[in-house]
C-alpha cells in the first residue's frame, strides 16, 4: 500500500461515508481495511488497520482532515501497534473498562500563518468499546459502535471532549475525558 491508495480511500470515505456494516475482514489484495471516520464541523479522522504480510504485528492509524474552501486537504496522520486480534470484540470485563483509549494524534490546521502562535490544532484519539456499548456520545454527537468496536474521536476545540460509552437502552456505561490521563473505571450511577 502506498501513500496515494490511502489518501484516495480517505476522500472516497470522506465523501460517501463508511460502509454499513463496516468492513470485518480484509479484501483480496488489500494491506488495509477501514476501521472508522468521525467528523466534527470542519474537521476529520479516518482510521485503517494495516495488515502486511503476517509476519508483522498489525498497525492502526488515524489521518487527520480540515475542510476548507469546501475541500478535504489532509493533515497528517499518527499510529501504532494493533492489539491481538484487533477485529475480535472484547467485554468490558477483559479491557477493564467499558471504553480504552489506545491512541492519539494532533496536527496544525493553520499552518500558512506568518506568525508562530495562534497555532489551530485538530485532535483525534482512537478508542476501543467494549461488546457491552452500542453507541459513543461526543458532546451532542452520536457514533454507532462497529462491531469490531473501534471507534475514532475528532475535535478542534482546544479542550478534549468528555465521551461517553452508551447500553443499547441509552444508559450511560462508563465516561473518559479526553483531556486526561486514562484513569481505572469508575461506576455510573
Amino acid at each position: 500500500m502506498n501513500d496515494h491508495e490511502v489518501h484516495e480511500e480517505c476522500m472516497r470515505l470522506l465523501r460517501d461515508g463508511m460502509p454499513v456494516p463496516a468492513p470485518a475482514a480484509f479484501d483480496e489484495g488489500r494491506e488495509f481495511l477501514p476501521l472508522g471516520l468521525d467528523m466534527d464541523g470542519d474537521v476529520a479522522v479516518v482510521t485503517f488497520l494495516h495488515q502486511w504480510d503476517g509476519s508483522a504485528p498489525a498497525f492502526i492509524e488515524g489521518w487527520t482532515f480540515h475542510r476548507r474552501d469546501g475541500e478535504w486537504r489532509e493533515l497528517g496522520g499518527a499510529g501504532g501497534s494493533a492489539p491481538d486480534e484487533p477485529l475480535a470484540r472484547r467485554s468490558s470485563g477483559e479491557m477493564g473498562r467499558h471504553l480504552v483509549k489506545y491512541g492519539s494524534g494532533r496536527t496544525v490546521r493553520n499552518s500558512n500563518r506568518l506568525l508562530p502562535w495562534g497555532a489551530k490544532w485538530v485532535n483525534e484519539a482512537r478508542l476501543r468499546a467494549s461488546a457491552e456499548v452500542t453507541r459513543i456520545r461526543v458532546g451532542k454527537r452520536l457514533l454507532d459502535v462497529p462491531e469490531h468496536g473501534h471507534v475514532p474521536v475528532v475535535w478542534g476545540a482546544r479542550r478534549g471532549p468528555v465521551v461517553e460509552a452508551l447500553a443499547a437502552d441509552g444508559s450511560v456505561l462508563d465516561a473518559m475525558d479526553l483531556d486526561r490521563p486514562a484513569v481505572p473505571a469508575r461506576t455510573l450511577s
